[in-house]
């Protein structure tokens, strides 16, 4: 039997954990109480027990969620003194990729590379290559090139394309600790899509080196780069709502924080030791490889006793994110097939109850929108199958008795969960304005603005997203594996037609919803057109969301204030872009190159 010797969580994070819990279960057991009381006035029936389930698991996942965001306006704690100067430990900057654009990719580096130098530090960057393709393979190589020319034939960037691609990127990370770990104290884990300053890199270090026990420490990356109205909405949601619900994160997971995979720096030594990952058996999609592999590492980190935290005062953290919803939803669906396949690992001997309940959570964020169809499905049923009401319940009775309405009670549920949704945003807005946060968002007045048309924005997309989680949940549970499909990255505007081909099954299960709704429950026509109409304008939606928009819509702090090394990769990649696009210089690199790790 494995060894417990996870950190317990001291009192304050219990305190957090038990207040966050109650809330949510408080709320849950409020909004079930609503189902009950409405079922109890015609006939409780088999489909009120089923809603009362339903609307308890959901409506606490809703206020578990507000629970995070709350808890983030609590006073924060100090930020982490600025590093006094370049560490003495050695540190890699590993850049795994496959199938991404190469001359993107390598411009970040570029960016970062000088970025690191103005700081003082000297850090190796490794670009841990997955692509099969030869032609892509020398197109990569041909950006290499032009890398090493750019930081003037630096012997401390490496690129090495692996020939064996088991395990995916997890595999590809393992491989090279293994192989050559051992010459670096902490790795500093990217996509391909990141862009971290020398400074951020520079504090992640010297948080490493003040806490022998910090295996794993995990920065909240911005969103940079957005330019369709769904993009800049994201962006603006990541830099004013994420950092507080990281907080909440904080505070609520202690010692026993979350990995994403990207923009995190790891020990190597705890790395080497812990995070060995098994091969499950049987197929995809809940055997072969693990895909969501972040949570686990994580999780086996904190069984073997190392700290696991996240900061979100790191400042210098970057991402790009999806600019549609389709290109959304594709990388969710690889999400829901990875944190469904975590079923198989809630009883993995010797982890930490903190990280059983991150795998738990991690499940129901995708099987929550199968419950919320549910509902809405039992409801109609509900209503359809109620029996007739009896007007003359007694013997001899001279008057009719009319049966309740359930108005009230629906409108409280109704009340109750948008509160759970819209308060926590409404009270980081009132935080931000009190302490002067909202000017970076274009003042006050811009920043209300900016959540308001995100919270409509959000909801008007929610029923559309809702039907393809649930699609998403649904293949996997019926063993269809989606796969590892390479990330769309900087993908244009969507015309109608490529908005209606992945969406046109949601457009016809919208109508036939909201046409059998008509036809056997009338009365409950008002209570589902918010949920039916975006489901059949789902094309509609989708096209004109990804038209791209100008800096005055959802204005952020870094595009009045561009961040230095953002504005370096913005420079370099607009040069080499041209540069590249002006030659056929794509020969593959002459085998033994420098730079070429084996």
């Amino acid at each position: 039997m494995t060894r417990r010797s996870y950190i317990p969580s001291d009192a304050k994070t219990i305190w957090i954990r038990a207040i966050a819990i109650g809330f949510a279960a408080f709320a849950a057991i409020g909004a079930s109480a609503l189902i009950v009381e409405a079922g109890l006035q015609d006939g409780f029936q088999i489909w009120d027990a089923l809603r009362f389930v339903l609307i308890l698991l959901t409506t606490g996942w809703l206020a578990w969620g507000a629970a995070l965001g709350l808890t983030g306006l609590l006073p924060r704690r100090k930020p982490a003194a600025r590093a006094a100067g370049p560490s003495a430990s050695a540190t890699v900057v590993l850049v795994p990729i496959c199938n991404e654009d190469p001359v993107a990719t390598f411009a970040r580096i570029a960016a970062m590379d000088r970025s690191i130098r103005q700081t003082g530090q000297t850090l190796d960057i490794v670009i841990l290559s997955d692509t099969r393709a030869p032609e892509a393979q020398a197109a990569e190589q041909a950006a290499f090139r032009v890398l090493i020319a750019e930081t003037r034939g630096a012997d401390h960037i490496y690129y090495r394309n692996r020939k064996d691609n088991r395990g995916r990127k997890a595999g590809n990370v393992e491989d090279f600790i293994r192989t050559s770990g051992g010459a670096y104290d902490y790795a500093v884990t990217l996509d391909a899509d990141s862009l971290m300053s020398g400074e951020a890199l520079q504090r992640m270090i010297a948080r490493m080196d003040a806490d022998p026990k910090l295996g794993l420490l995990q920065t909240l990356p911005q969103i940079t780069g957005a330019r369709s109205f769904f993009g800049r909405a994201m962006q603006f949601a990541s830099a004013f709502h994420g950092p507080v619900f990281t907080r909440g994160l904080e505070r609520m997971q202690g010692a026993t924080g979350p990995y994403w995979g990207h923009n995190a720096i790891i020990r190597v030594t705890a790395f080497a030791q812990s995070c060995g990952l098994p091969t499950l058996s049987g197929k995809p999609p809940f055997g072969g490889h693990i895909l969501s592999h972040d949570y686990v590492e994580a999780a086996l980190l904190a069984r073997n006793g190392w700290r696991v935290e996240a900061d979100s005062t790191i400042g210098g953290s970057y991402e790009e994110g999806p600019e549609n919803i389709i290109a959304y939803a594709k990388r969710d669906r690889r999400w829901c097939q990875g944190n469904l396949q975590h079923m198989r690992l809630l009883l993995a001997p010797g982890l930490a109850g903190w990280s059983r309940y991150v795998f738990v959570q991690g499940i129901f964020a995708y099987l929550v929108s199968v419950f919320w169809a549910v509902f809405l499905v039992t409801t109609v049923a509900g209503t359809v199958l109620a029996p007739e009401p009896d007007y003359f319940p007694e013997a001899y009775q001279l008057f009719p008795v009319f049966p309740s309405d359930r108005s009230r009670e629906i409108m409280a549920l109704a009340l109750g969960i948008i509160g759970l949704l819209i308060l926590p945003k409404f009270a980081i807005l009132g935080a931000a304005a009190a302490r002067g946060r909202t000017q970076g968002f274009g003042g006050t007045g811009r920043a209300f603005l900016s959540v308001v048309i995100e919270i409509l924005l959000t909801s008007a997309l929610a029923p559309v997203m809702l039907a393809f989680q649930t699609k998403a949940v649904l293949q996997v549970l019926l063993r269809q594996d989606g796969g590892w499909p390479a990330s769309a990255r900087g993908e244009g505007a969507l015309t109608l037609v490529e908005a209606a081909r992945p969406s046109l099954w949601i457009v016809t299960t919208g109508l036939i919803a909201l046409i059998a709704t008509w036809h056997m429950a009338p009365d409950l026509m008002p209570w589902l057109l918010p949920v039916t109409v975006p489901m059949i304008a789902a094309p509609v939606l989708i096209a004109w969301s990804s038209r791209p928009v100008g800096r005055n819509h959802f204005q952020v702090p870094e595009e009045r204030d561009i961040p230095p090394v953002v504005a370096a990769f913005r420079e370099i990649h607009g040069r080499w872009r041209q540069q590249i696009d002006g030659t056929d210089a794509v020969a593959p690199m002459a085998a033994g190159a420098t730079h070429v790790a084996a």
